[in-house]
């Protein structure tokens, strides 16, 4: 371990609990959303799977505006300085495409829901109305963003992911500026 490190600058605690919960919300809600559409299952099944993808997606869109409106307060902290330049300039970019691409697969998913004309349960029983005009022709291109767009996620959440583990490995600092989740960890 580095001895310096053990003095780096972390990620808020607010920042880092919105962090590990989106992570593990969207890590839910891909399988969730592969399986839904397989052919075969019983329809209690698919439609719990459903009820469980839609309004899973709501709550991401809401943790994900949440986590950018206090990313906007809360400055990031400054990576370590044997960080070469262009990997920290690479990894701030990944984190807004990151958060970019929540934002299209959870506005793209509730714009093919709503303009499909299907409920989402926990908006409905909170009486939110519908956002979106009906319209098949909305909901299919909708579709076609939210089914194309999950490749490009899918891929920068492993890259993400990836780095997290050289960085752990590495033992450099950087893993330990997000974890743990709550607390302040060892010192």
């Amino acid at each position: 371990m580095i001895a310096s490190q053990k003095h780096l600058p972390r990620y808020a605690p607010m920042t880092r609990f919105l962090h590990w919960v989106v992570a593990l919300m969207v890590i839910a809600t891909f399988p969730i959303g592969v399986v839904m559409l397989q052919d075969g299952l019983a329809r209690p099944t698919q439609d719990l799977l459903f009820i469980l993808h839609k309004n899973g997606g709501v709550i991401i869109l809401l943790l994900v505006v949440l986590r950018l409106v206090w990313r906007l307060r809360v400055a990031a902290p400054p990576m370590p300085a044997r960080v070469p330049a262009l990997q920290a300039r690479l990894a701030r970019a990944a984190h807004w495409a990151l958060y970019a691409l929540l934002l299209v697969m959870t506005v793209s998913g509730y714009v093919r829901v709503r303009a499909g004309g299907f409920p989402i349960e926990m908006l409905d029983a909170l009486g939110v109305p519908s956002f979106v005009p009906r319209s098949d022709s909305l909901a299919e291109y909708a579709q076609f963003v939210h089914g194309n767009a999950r490749f490009a996620l899918a891929l920068l959440i492993v890259g993400h992911a990836g780095a997290g583990l050289v960085h752990l490995i590495r033992r450099d600092g950087v893993f330990k500026r997000i974890w743990p989740p709550l607390g302040q960890g060892p010192q």
